[in-house]
C-alpha cells in the first residue's frame, strides 16, 4: 500500500501556504496585508511573477483557494507572527517548528544578536530539502541560530530526533504547530505533545491550530468547509485529527497546559477584519481554530 503522500514530495497544502503569504505581502489592503516579505522569493520564477499581478491574487481568491481559507492563512501567519516575535523580544530560549514548511520567521525576527534563542525547524524531509534548496538559489541567507531537523512524525522518534539536535529540555521554549497536527494520526498528536510537556521549561508556551473533530464527522456545517475538504482530499494529504472548541482546554489539561488564548473563526475576524466602522473585510474559513497554552 502507498504511504502518504508527503513521504513521496513536497507538501502540497505548505506549497499553498506560501502562496497564500506572498500573495498577501503584496496585497494594499491593510486587512489583507501580511509581512512575509521573503514568501514571494521562495515561489517558482513563474510564480513570483504572477503573484505580483492584482488580477491573478484576485483569481486566486475567488477560484482556487476554497472560501475564507486566504483570510484564514492572513489571520493565522499575523497571529503566529505576533507570538514568536514576543518569544524571541521576551528571551525565550528555544523555539520549535513543527511541520515548518515554507516558515521565514527564523529570518524576520531575528532578535538581538547577543539573545538569540535556538530555532528548530522540524519538518518532512522531502518538503525541508526542497525549502533549503530555494533558500540556496535565491541566495538567501540561513542565520546560524536556525536548526533543520529533517523527520516523519508518524515513524520517527520526536524525542530523539531532538536530542541529537541539541535542543536543552527544561528550558523556556516556545513551541509553534502551524498546520500540523489536524494530519497526525491521534496517537501521534498524544505522542508529540507528551514530548512537548516533557520538554518544556517554566513559561513556555504551545501555538497551534486544529480543524473542528465535526469537519472529520462530515457535518458540513461551517463556511468554506465543502470547499477546504474537497482541496485536502484532492492534496492527498488527509486530515486524521481534530478537536471541538469545546474540548480544547481538556485537550491542554492532559498534557500538562492552561489555555492562554483560543481564536476560532469568529474571533478571528474580529481581531483582524472588523474595520473601525463594524463592517467585515473578510471572512475566514470556518473549519479551524488558533490556540496559544501556557505553563
Amino acid at each position: 500500500m502507498m504511504g502518504k503522500r508527503i513521504d513521496r514530495a513536497t507538501s502540497r497544502t505548505a506549497a499553498m501556504t506560501c502562496v497564500s503569504r506572498a500573495a498577501s505581502y503584496l496585497e494594499r489592503d491593510p486587512y489583507y496585508h501580511s509581512n512575509d516579505h521573503i514568501a514571494p522569493k521562495l515561489l517558482p520564477r513563474f510564480m513570483q511573477g504572477l503573484v505580483h499581478v492584482p488580477w491573478f491574487r484576485r483569481s486566486f481568491v475567488r477560484y482556487i483557494a476554497p472560501h475564507g481559507i486566504y483570510e484564514y492563512v492572513i489571520a493565522r501567519t499575523k497571529y503566529i507572527d505576533a507570538a514568536f516575535e514576543e518569544a524571541v523580544r521576551d528571551g525565550f530560549d528555544h523555539i520549535l517548528l513543527f511541520g515548518a514548511g515554507y516558515d521565514t520567521r527564523a529570518l524576520r525576527f531575528p532578535g538581538e544578536a547577543e539573545r538569540q534563542p535556538l530555532i528548530f525547524e522540524l519538518d518532512e524531509p522531502h518538503t525541508q530539502e526542497a525549502k533549503i534548496g530555494q533558500f540556496t538559489k535565491r541566495g538567501i541567507h540561513v542565520p546560524p541560530n536556525l536548526i533543520f531537523v529533517s523527520i516523519d512524525f508518524d515513524r520517527e522518534s520526536l524525542s530523539q530526533k531532538l536530542d541529537a539536535a541539541g535542543f536543552r529540555k527544561g528550558d523556556k521554549t516556545l513551541f509553534v504547530l502551524e498546520g500540523v497536527i489536524m494530519y497526525l494520526e491521534p496517537a501521534s498528536v498524544d505522542e508529540t505533545f507528551q514530548v512537548i510537556e516533557n520538554c518544556a521549561g517554566a513559561g513556555s508556551r504551545v501555538v497551534f491550530d486544529s480543524v473542528r473533530a465535526s469537519v472529520l464527522r462530515n457535518e458540513r456545517s461551517l463556511y468554506g468547509e465543502k470547499g477546504i475538504v474537497r482541496f485536502v482530499a484532492r492534496s492527498d494529504e488527509q486530515w486524521r485529527f481534530g478537536l471541538d472548541p469545546a474540548e480544547i482546554a481538556l485537550f491542554a489539561a492532559r498534557h500538562g497546559f492552561t489555555v492562554y488564548d483560543q481564536k476560532c473563526a469568529e474571533e478571528l475576524e474580529e481581531t483582524y477584519f472588523r474595520d473601525q466602522d463594524g463592517r467585515l473585510a473578510g471572512r475566514v474559513n470556518g473549519t479551524h481554530c488558533i490556540v496559544t497554552l501556557y505553563r
